[in-house]
């Protein structure tokens, strides 16, 4: 907020039209879901009593969850985009992370004399 000039319009993520249109879009389309649906028919009255509350708390939990949202947001730090990560190279890194470390028995012929796949020793 203090970045903010007078004059000057809001960004989208501090401003309160873009969370009111979204959830506004909501509603109505729980309005109409439920004015059809609840109804049972076109022979039948509308529920327009139904259609109101679902358009309601359609719009109240809609604006509720983009408002916790928008207050836990927190935009990364500069030095996390600069590529400072662990594994820079995947060349001389084996499995993991860890440096390849070589087996001194395998590959060796004299490891396994019978080919049987269990080592004696």
């Amino acid at each position: 907020m203090a970045q903010q000039k007078p004059g000057e319009p809001r960004k989208l993520r501090t401003s309160v039209k873009g969370p009111l249109m979204f959830s506004a879009f909501w509603a109505v389309l729980a309005f109409v879901a439920t004015l059809i649906f609840a109804s049972g028919g076109s022979a039948k009255t509308p529920r327009f009593d139904l259609a109101f509350t679902a358009a309601g708390i359609a719009f109240i939990v809609i604006l509720v969850v983009l408002a916790m949202l928008s207050m836990g947001h927190k935009p990364n730090d500069e030095h996390l985009g600069k590529g400072s990560g662990v594994n820079l190279s995947s060349r001389s890194s084996g499995h993991g992370g860890h440096p390849a470390q070589s087996r001194p028995d395998a590959g060796t012929p004299d490891a396994d004399p019978h080919g049987s796949g269990d080592d004696v020793r």
